[in-house]
């Protein structure tokens, strides 16, 4: 019997980060009973003109409400640095690519991305900062920048994009169970652990008395 979970967010996404405790928790809970959980990347946003006020304002907002309904800090001081083009297919192309090389480490490379976003307030739109972030969460940073500028993980971030288009996902994040093809919603928005936790429970039951 084929199943797993399949993770659909952005790490540039504040409700993903806001997020974050949940879906390790799930995925450690999952683990346990010999299912994964994928990664897929949803493309938040593709931006090509930085940031104005009224928009960083809009977004230091939304930033508020994660806060406050997920505890989850935030660097509202230091946070959308001067300049930001809020462009998040770099963000995403990162997770494909470590998905690619080295699929256990993409929640580490994906927390890293988010905490350098969230909490540091670096412009994780950059290639180089990427590629830094990569190293330390263990991969050969000249490995990773050759997959990371190639036509193939360019292609590979633009088919996530289109699955979760075509599935009709409009927001982020959306958490599915798979099993044998067939999808179950496990939730499409930040949900607290402890409504999530007996749902998860209950599909890994299912498949037990498959």
């Amino acid at each position: 019997m084929s199943q797993r979970l399949l993770y659909v967010m952005d790490p540039m996404c504040s409700w993903c980060w806001g997020f974050a405790p949940v879906v390790e928790e799930l995925a450690r809970q999952a683990a346990q009973a010999g299912v994964r959980l994928d990664w897929v990347v949803g493309g938040l946003r593709q931006e090509c003109a930085p940031l104005s006020e009224p928009a960083r304002e809009r977004i230091f907002a939304h930033w508020r409400a994660v806060s406050g309904e997920t505890g989850q800090p935030f660097n509202f001081a230091g946070g959308l640095p001067e300049g930001l083009v809020y462009d998040t297919e770099p963000a995403c192309r990162a997770l494909v690519v470590a998905r690619h090389l080295a699929p256990r480490r993409v929640g580490r490379l994906a927390r890293l991305i988010q905490q350098a976003f969230y909490l540091e307030g670096r412009d994780v739109t950059h290639a180089c900062v990427l590629l830094e972030l990569a190293e330390t969460a263990g991969f050969s940073r000249c490995c990773f920048a050759e997959a990371f500028d190639s036509a193939e993980q360019r292609a590979a971030t633009r088919a996530d994009f289109a699955w979760v288009e075509r599935l009709g996902i409009a927001g982020f994040p959306t958490l599915l169970a798979e099993r044998n093809g067939m999808l179950a919603l496990l939730t499409n928005g930040h949900q607290p652990l402890e409504r999530l936790s007996p749902l998860l429970e209950r599909w890994l039951e299912r498949a037990v008395h498959a």
